[in-house]
């Protein structure tokens, strides 16, 4: 069974402000209603957030100007990861989400392991482009260097 709700708040996986979207039942009683981040969608809600679309268009405007101000910097951002290697210089393991979010710990951006858009564990040395959603079709991209560990011994 599922529950038609109104948005009001911005959630990823579901939609803009202001937005109806056809969620589970358990997941509208238990989480979106509750936290307040969507109200069911009745005739009465319909129209309070009509009125109230003037106030959601602003805040949406205002959500990706952030966005696109953040994503200025976050295009900027490159890590370099160190990996041990084999002969063939394939990677001991593989580069995740997690291993870049590490790297860019030091850096001024705050970035969450749900933006970064990393389609597959990176396996191989080299140069790599990962997307980063930052909001709906604001997807900077980060550079990501991966690099052989210095071999010990001139082996």
């Amino acid at each position: 069974m599922a529950t038609k709700v109104i948005l009001t708040e911005t959630i990823d996986t579901l939609g803009i402000i202001g937005a109806e979207a056809t969620v589970a039942n358990g997941f509208a009683r238990n989480y979106l209603l509750p936290r307040g981040k969507a109200v069911l969608s009745t005739p009465q809600n319909r129209k309070l957030l009509e009125q109230q679309k003037a106030r959601f268009e602003l805040q949406i405007a205002k959500e990706r100007e952030q966005a696109e101000e953040l994503a200025k910097k976050v295009q900027e951002i490159s890590c370099t990861l160190i990996a041990k290697v084999s002969h063939e210089d394939r990677l001991y393991g593989s580069i995740t989400a997690q291993d870049i979010l590490e790297a860019l710990k030091g850096q001024e951006v705050t970035i969450e392991k749900r933006m970064l858009l990393l389609a597959a564990p990176i396996k191989e040395l080299g140069t790599y482009k990962v997307p980063v959603r930052l909001y709906k079709d604001v997807e900077p991209e980060i550079t990501v260097e991966v690099k052989a560990e210095a071999k010990e011994g001139g082996e």
